[in-house]
């Protein structure tokens, strides 16, 4: 059984842990004009290393988070963990104007 460390709660059972497979996998832009061939492909097809692999887990008996973990699939090693950041939202410019002058003259 692996010893699998969550980044927030600390080392746990496998047990405690639900894997959701490989990460980094990017969705593509414009799903309508895929074929169904290349759609099939990016729903089901995965890299199978041996080796070293980056892969998701969730903490499903726990804090329930998702991290990715890289592990050597060979050794079941697992060599380092990386929490899910979210992405900045980032404002168009009327919404950054508004926001400014409604922050001006007010201390910081």
């Amino acid at each position: 059984m692996l010893l699998i460390e969550c980044p927030w709660c600390g080392p746990r059972a496998e047990t405690e842990f639900s894997c959701g497979g490989e990460a980094d996998i990017a969705r593509p832009f414009d799903t309508d004009k895929l074929t169904d061939k290349e759609w099939g492909d990016y729903l089901f097809m995965r890299k199978n290393p041996r080796g070293v692999h980056r892969e998701q887990w969730m903490h499903t008996q726990g804090c329930r988070r998702w991290f990715k973990a890289q592990r050597d699939t060979v050794s079941y090693e697992i060599q380092g963990y990386e929490t899910f950041e979210r992405p900045l939202l980032t404002m168009d410019s009327n919404e950054a104007n508004a926001q400014g002058k409604a922050h001006e003259g007010k201390a910081p």
